[in-house]
């Protein structure tokens, strides 16, 4: 090792083990170690450090055949190490498996058999506790695929009788007390797709820490280029494929033994010394090899009848708890107060190749890879009884008898002979090839390609010609894959896949595990059951359409509750509305939704792990953005508004609305205002409707916003990182709710004082300023129609009339009555502004109002539209109704006066009387009406006084006390 790490609690340094194990060892590997002595003597011009590294990698494998219980080495989704784990099994019927995998999860290994590979085993806590808070959801996966060691360990252990199955790895919390998000490979590590476009497939894990069995990888950078360089690959999986899955295919039991402890040896050795990587490795080895003396000494099972699975890369360990026997003290450090679920979420081969960093396609071609050894070596494989697409169990099944593994003594050095030999030169398989290169063919012509029959014969002769110039008797997948992107995509796709893809989908395709429905947690189960009544297949990938009439079937209502909480909690696209919606008093009778349950599996399933039903969790969440630290009072009353659409009653409706008033007396800023302001509108009107009184909180709420906001007006109108949309909308909360403000004790003139203490600077804000007085009616109309002609006729302002007008359109979310003055503003613009002033204006006029105000312009528009004539031809006898001159007798500037009637009135009522008529006679007056031009007939007041005396004597003893 060329570093060494640090020293922990409980951690011992690492000790180069002997040169041989004893003299037994020495007499099996002689020639070996005769052989790997020569060459370093000739390509390093004598005996040094190549020397110590190529017989140390001898000791190495010595020392892990001669360990009493037996290492099985694996590497992790590898057709080989299956295919000799399988025979292994069969050979040896051990008693007790150890396996390299996070003790945590055993108990979710036995659910497999309710599942369909590929799927990963899952470690989930959202609750952290131990940890930084910013790490929280931790996510650890172990995913696990037919064509693996390890599932074919699991497989045998938990149906045959009389075995035991021990998980000796680190549990899901060490991974993250140890690795500091360092020692395993996260996302942010990946290795990108090879055409640069990410699958959604690749995405299953979602942002889990991939724990696996066995990863064999150089990870010195210059051996790794040496590697594919000479081996005439271009990626890592290509040249392990080529150079020892293929090779170790057919090898015996000792041979693949004895390769793979070589290969394991040889990368960890020359690992260049990462101190963190190197101490959470060789901690790992303490780790296991302490749960297996354990486990050994409390059970008494013999070392001779177990067999421990665990990564190449760890078989080759020095370190002093190394073995049965080991000797070195190691202290196992307690888990962390947080909490962890356990469960299976779906996985995919792209999912996999993403999260460790292989190359596209390489797990579908090992899964083909697998399937032709089982058919080429007769091996039975093992598979879980009641596994998706296998056998029926049987109902009674015997154990096999143990055959005695041989000694230990008796093992023989088997690498020598495997070194030395040639590569085998297989015959071409041309039915195989032919078959491909016709598959292909039809692929691509589905595809959109312009493939045909030329086409399939080139990448046939390519293929030959690619492994004849890498130096290979057959082409394999790989050189197949170069062949066809060359001779049929040519220059573009015209399709949604690449011909890669192609060919990865026809090598087996990217398989994409499910998780069964036993297998599922509570809360998804419970999701199904209520769903049921949609009678669609949720556990099927891809889009299903649901349609439901609750009018005709009123028991779907509650899957319409169920989907729209979906949709509140799961990612875009797993429950998406197209016809219906839920809003505050309103529910639609039909709706229609696009449902993706299948495809979104593993949302789904962790939501598991936050509680046993969705309302459960859509309440712990809006706890959650309710109580957070940066919880807003706008994020607050969105979470009141969904318990309400969503939960129904009043209990955490309230509790939500206590906490939303909390956090509006600590903020300081306007940030939310807009916000605030139409959810508090909206509640408002909810509770007025649905409500015979407004819920405590509601009052208070609107009281304490009207003391906020009015304390933060004059502040708001000079600070320049509030917008002018941000004090809008607080005149907006202010204006709209003063009624119940005022009603529930407020003062007016603290709104008065605020206005008056503002002093803004810039246009907009100047212009909401005013909108503001004319409302608090500090500025009359004819005031601001003074004003606004002064801009226009100063030239030193024109340039900023349309910033103006920009607050005054503002102006309209606190004072919407304002809508025509802003009308007759633009209308005025338009009139008297010259050209060669009025074109350069215009563009920043649009920009102005399109960034600012784009919300607010269709009121404008309807404004004009009410304003301005209909018919183009009227135009140019139309007079603007700012411009008619004042009728006689009514103040100045007000054109809200009557068309006919002098001054008594609308000229309707006298034209129709008939509607006062009715309502005269039921209050029982009776009488003429009077001519429209006379004067009152009785000016003394009105006749209901004298003839009904009883409610103004009641007022007069109210108002006197008498």
């Amino acid at each position: 090792m060329t570093g060494s790490p640090t020293n922990g609690p409980g951690r011992t340094p690492s000790t180069q083990a002997p040169a041989s194990a004893n003299s037994s060892g020495q007499a099996s590997f002689a020639a070996l170690r005769e052989q790997l002595h020569e060459a370093a003597t000739s390509f390093a011009d004598g005996p040094g450090a190549l020397e110590g590294i190529l017989l140390g990698m001898v000791d190495d494998v010595d020392r892990a055949v001669r360990e009493p219980l037996e290492i099985f080495p694996v590497c992790h989704h590898s057709p080989a190490s299956a295919l000799a784990m399988a025979r292994r099994l069969r050979e040896k019927q051990p008693k007790v498996v150890y396996l390299e995998l996070c003790e945590d999860m055993a108990p979710l290994l036995d659910e497999l058999r309710n599942c369909r590979l590929p799927v990963a085993v899952q470690a989930f806590a959202s609750d952290v506790d131990g940890f930084p808070a910013e790490w929280a959801p931790l996510s650890v996966v172990a995913p696990i695929t037919e064509a693996s060691a390890e599932y074919q360990a699991i497989a045998y252990a938990l149906d045959t009788p009389g075995v035991e199955l021990v998980l000796v790895d680190r549990s899901s919390d060490h991974v993250f007390q140890w690795d500091s998000r360092y020692g395993e490979r996260t996302p942010q590590e990946q290795s990108p797709p090879a055409d640069g476009v990410p699958e959604p497939e690749a995405a299953l894990h979602g942002e889990a820490v991939g724990v696996e069995i066995g990863d064999l990888r150089p990870r010195f950078a210059e051996l790794e280029e040496h590697l594919l360089r000479h081996g005439k690959v271009r990626h890592w999986s290509e040249w392990w494929h080529q150079y020892v899955e293929v090779p170790l295919g057919d090898s015996d039991h000792d041979a693949y033994r004895q390769v793979m402890f070589l290969v394991g040896s040889l990368f960890r050795r020359l690992a260049p010394g990462d101190g963190d990587r190197v101490r959470v490795d060789e901690d790992r080895e303490r780790y296991m090899w302490t749960r297996i003396r354990e486990h050994l000494a409390a059970g008494g099972a013999a070392p001779e009848d177990c067999l421990y699975v665990c990564g190449a890369f760890h078989a080759a360990s020095r370190v002093e708890e190394f073995g049965v026997a080991g000797s070195g003290p190691f202290t196992i450090s307690p888990r962390s107060a947080t909490t962890w679920q356990h469960g299976l979420i779906p996985s995919s081969h792209a999912a996999i190749e993403a999260q460790f960093g292989l190359a596209p396609g390489s797990v579908s071609i090992a899964a083909t890879q697998w399937a032709k050894n089982l058919k080429r070596t007769r091996v039975q494989p093992y598979r879980l009884a009641g596994q998706d697409g296998g056998k029926k169990p049987r109902a009674t099944k015997k154990a096999a008898p143990a055959v005695a593994a041989p000694p230990p003594e008796a093992a023989e050095d088997q690498l020598s002979g495997f070194l030395r030999r040639p590569p085998v030169l297989d015959t071409l398989d041309e039915a195989e090839l032919l078959g491909w290169s016709v598959d292909i063919v039809r692929a691509a012509r589905r595809s959109g390609y312009l493939a045909s029959t030329a086409d399939a014969i080139a990448v046939f002769e390519t293929s030959i010609l690619l492994a004849g110039m890498r130096g290979r008797a057959k082409p394999t997948p790989y050189d197949f894959q170069d062949a066809a992107i060359t001779c049929i995509e040519k220059d573009a796709v015209p399709g949604r896949r690449d011909v890669r893809r192609l060919v990865e989908i026809m090598m087996g395709g990217d398989r994409i595990g499910r998780v069964g429905y036993d297998a599922l947690p509570p809360l998804a189960r419970d999701v199904h059951d209520r769903l049921a009544p949609l009678e669609l297949k949720l556990q099927q990938r891809g889009v299903q359409r649901a349609l439901l009439d609750m009018n005709s079937r009123p028991e779907l209502g509650a899957c319409s509750d169920v989907l729209w909480m979906l949709r509140r909690l799961m990612p875009h696209g797993a429950a998406r509305p197209i016809m219906g919606e839920r809003k505050l008093g309103e529910r639609s009778i039909q709706e229609s939704w696009d449902l993706a349950l299948g495809t979104h599996q593993r949302a789904l399933i962790e939501l598991g792990y936050e509680g046993v039903s969705i309302e459960q969790v859509l309440e712990q969440r809006l706890r959650r953005d309710a109580y957070g630290p940066r919880a807003t009072t706008a994020g607050v009353l969105a979470a009141v508004e969904d318990a309400t659409l969503y939960l129904g009653g009043r209990r955490l409706a309230d509790e939500l609305g206590a906490r939303a008033l909390e956090v509006l007396a600590a903020e300081r800023t306007v940030d939310g205002a807009p916000e605030v302001l139409r959810r508090v509108r909206g509640l408002l009107a909810y509770y007025r409707t649905a409500e015979p009184v407004l819920p405590p909180w509601v009052e208070s709420f609107v009281k304490a916003g009207y003391a906020h906001y009015c304390t933060l007006l004059p502040t708001a109108f000079t600070d320049e990182d509030a917008t002018v949309g941000q004090v809008a909308a607080m005149l907006g909360f202010l204006f709209s709710m003063e009624s119940l403000a005022l009603s529930l004790g407020c003062d007016r003139a603290q709104l008065e004082l605020a206005v008056a203490q503002s002093r803004p600077t810039d246009p907009e804000r100047t212009a909401l300023l005013w909108a503001a007085q004319v409302q608090l009616g500090a500025l009359s109309l004819a005031e601001l129609r003074e004003r606004c002609g002064e801009l226009l006729a100063n030239p030193m302002v024109v340039p900023a009339y349309p910033r103006y007008l920009s607050g005054f359109v503002h102006a309209l979310v606190p004072v919407p009555g304002l809508a025509d003055v802003v009308v007759e503003a633009v209308s005025n613009a338009f009139g008297r502004l010259p050209d060669p002033v009025l074109l350069p204006w215009l563009p920043s006029l649009i920009t102005t109002l399109r960034a600012g105000a784009a919300d607010l312009a269709p009121l404008l528009i309807r404004e004009a539209g009410r304003v301005f004539p209909a018919r183009l031809a009227a135009l140019d006898a139309w007079v603007p109704p700012w411009r008619e001159a004042p009728e006689e007798g009514a103040p100045g500037g007000d054109r809200m006066r009557a068309a006919g009637g002098g001054g008594r009135g609308a000229a309707l009522l006298f034209a129709h009387p008939g509607t006062l008529d009715a309502v005269a006679e039921l209050l029982g007056c009776d009488g003429a009406w009077a001519a429209a031009d006379e004067g009152p007939a009785d000016p003394a007041g009105a006749v209901l006084t004298a003839r009904h005396p009883d409610t103004a004597i009641a007022w007069e003893s109210l108002l006197t006390g008498s």
